[in-house]
C-alpha cells in the first residue's frame, strides 16, 4: 500500500509560524514520526510540500499512477483553490483522498471554514495536530484494506 502526505503553502513553516495553533514541530519531524507511523502497517509512505499550486496539481495527478491514497493539508488552498479540487476529483476513480487539518479549521476565521475539496474527499479530519495526519493515514489504511479483500 502505497501514501503519499501531500501538504500545501506555508506548511513548510511549521514550528516555526503560530506555534500555539500548529504546535512547535517542524514538518520535517512531523513527517519522521508518520514514516516510522506508517511504516509499522507495512505503509510505503512519501512527503511532498510546496507552495506552488501548479506544482502540487502535477502531484495530484501523478497520485494516480504513484499512491493508492492521499493524506493531503491543502494548507490556505482548501478554502479557494477550485483547480486542486478539479485536479483530485480527475483522479478520485483511481486514488482516493483524505483532507486533514491540524487545526480545527472550523473554529477559527470564517474563511477558514470553508472547504472547497471537501465534498471530493473521502472525509476530512481536522483539529488533532499531527494527529490528524495519523487519523488520515488510518482511515485510508482501513479502506483501502477492505477494498482489496
Amino acid at each position: 500500500m502505497k501514501i503519499l502526505v501531500l501538504n500545501g503553502p506555508n506548511l513548510n513553516m511549521t514550528g516555526i509560524r503560530k506555534k500555539n495553533v500548529y504546535g512547535a514541530e517542524t514538518l520535517e519531524d512531523i513527517n519522521r514520526e508518520l514514516k516510522e507511523y506508517a511504516n509499522q502497517k507495512g505503509i510505503d509512505v512519501e512527503f511532498y510540500q510546496s507552495n506552488h499550486e501548479g506544482d502540487i496539481i502535477d502531484v495530484i495527478h501523478e497520485s494516480k499512477e504513484k499512491q493508492d491514497g492521499v493524506v493531503i493539508n491543502a494548507g490556505a488552498y482548501t478554502h479557494y483553490s477550485y483547480a486542486i479540487r478539479d485536479a483530485i476529483e480527475a483522479v478520485s476513480d483511481f486514488t482516493k483522498f483524505v483532507e486533514v487539518h491540524m487545526s480545527d479549521i472550523h473554529q477559527r476565521e470564517d474563511f477558514r471554514k470553508i472547504s472547497v475539496i471537501t465534498d471530493v474527499c473521502e472525509t476530512q479530519i481536522c483539529g488533532l495536530g499531527k494527529d490528524s495526519y495519523k487519523r488520515g493515514i488510518d482511515f485510508l489504511y482501513e479502506m483501502l484494506k477492505k477494498k482489496g479483500e
